[in-house]
């Protein structure tokens, strides 16, 4: 059974070919510049070339798009309405949109992509695998902002989450890797990237995350400024006559580490520039990683304990520096770092705690794209 995954962007769509029976990806890519490129007008032309390199004579993977037996769609936000994956149909599509206000930067162009799937891709099953679906089980005290009630029971205020899909499949692989963990189990996960969240996991099951109503809330990001003080905007907004989209514009895309350091959101050129001497960069990275150090006391605190520790994400799995700032100072709670197995581990699995650690404390690459496949193929294996 081969599944494609999508992952469709405002101008971008990410595809990857999964064979389920040998658990092997075939073949993975990246379509950019949708609407810029005259070759590239619209989503639908993207999907059009993807479909043609998966059966090129010379270079595909397959003989024929009949050997596609379903498509897997990542999808960020399902609000409360969406707790599992779900195929596709026009009912699941206009619930879709009814969430798109939730997540305006990621749910219409993954409509977009959903839309034109359906259309190259008829009578294929389609499959929806939701960001937040794994979070749906945060309890009230965790989920709900101390607004007017009625802004939650109304107009579904909460929090959702996100890197739903990226927290499963870290989770399903510690629990794979130690042998087994115990439904007490007490374990922690950083996903540090360009957006970058972190998740309080229990039993298996999620009781906490730092992403809120959008993806803004949290960790410090590549250009998200995560956790802000409300009253900031405000004031800015009087201050400087901010309009909703200066405001949107500021905090989505020119704040957190681009914003602080200067030189840009990538942390390898914010480490590079530190290195240099230069202190906006040093400031970046240790305001990064102090947020960082806070949650994961918090999450211990929230959970009455922890097990394991766990990185992941491009920086989580590649930047030891990173790592060991976030740890540092945190032998209270029983983390310390082995530093030689923590400055060679650079994406790989592997356990980077010291002997004396009572915290295991790992880093897991991620894979969401297995995780949507795996779950698209449970989906319609069931039906």
């Amino acid at each position: 059974m081969k599944v494609l995954v999508l992952n469709c962007g405002s101008s971008s769509i990410k595809y990857q070919l999964y064979d389920a029976d040998d658990q092997v990806v075939l073949t993975d890519g990246l379509v950019s510049r949708i609407g810029e490129d005259p070759a590239i007008p619209d989503h639908g032309r993207a999907l059009e070339l993807i479909l043609e390199a998966l059966v090129a004579p010379d270079t595909g993977v397959v003989k024929s798009l009949s050997e596609v037996s379903a498509v897997g769609h990542r999808t960020v936000h399902g609000g409360s309405y969406f707790t599992a994956p779900v195929l596709i149909d026009a009912e699941v599509i206009a619930k879709m949109e009814e969430h798109a206000p939730l997540a305006p930067l990621h749910n219409p162009p993954i409509l977009l992509g959903i839309k034109e799937s359906l259309r190259v891709l008829p009578g294929i099953p389609q499959v929806a695998v939701f960001d937040t679906a794994f979070h749906t089980t945060i309890p009230a005290r965790a989920h709900l902002y101390a607004l007017p009630y009625e802004f939650y029971t109304d107009h579904g205020v909460r929090r959702y989450g996100f890197h739903g899909n990226s927290f499963q499949y870290v989770s399903r692989r510690v629990d794979s890797l130690l042998g087994g963990l115990s439904p007490d189990s007490k374990v922690v996960i950083a996903h540090l990237g360009n957006g970058a969240s972190i998740a309080a996991i229990k039993g298996g099951t999620s009781v906490d995350t730092s992403m809120g109503l959008t993806p803004l809330e949290g960790l410090v990001m590549g250009t998200r400024p995560g956790d802000v003080d409300p009253g900031v905007i405000l004031y800015l907004m009087r201050e400087l006559g901010l309009g909703d989209k200066d405001v949107d514009r500021i905090l989505n895309k020119e704040s957190g580490l681009l914003g602080v350091s200067g030189v840009g959101n990538d942390m390898r050129d914010v480490l590079a520039g530190a290195e240099a001497g230069d202190e906006r960069c040093r400031l970046a990275i240790e305001v990064y990683a102090y947020r960082l150090k806070k949650y994961v006391g918090a999450y211990a605190a929230a959970m009455g304990g922890l097990d394991v520790l766990v990185f992941t994400a491009g920086i989580g799995e590649n930047s030891p520096e990173i790592r060991a700032a976030a740890c540092e100072g945190l032998g209270f709670l029983g983390i310390e770092l082995d530093p030689e197995a923590n400055s060679t581990t650079r994406g790989v699995e592997r356990e980077i705690g010291s002997r004396n650690s009572r915290v295991r404390v790992m880093v897991v690459p991620t894979d969401e794209s297995r995780l949507i496949a795996e779950e698209t193929i449970a989906l319609v294996k069931g039906v």
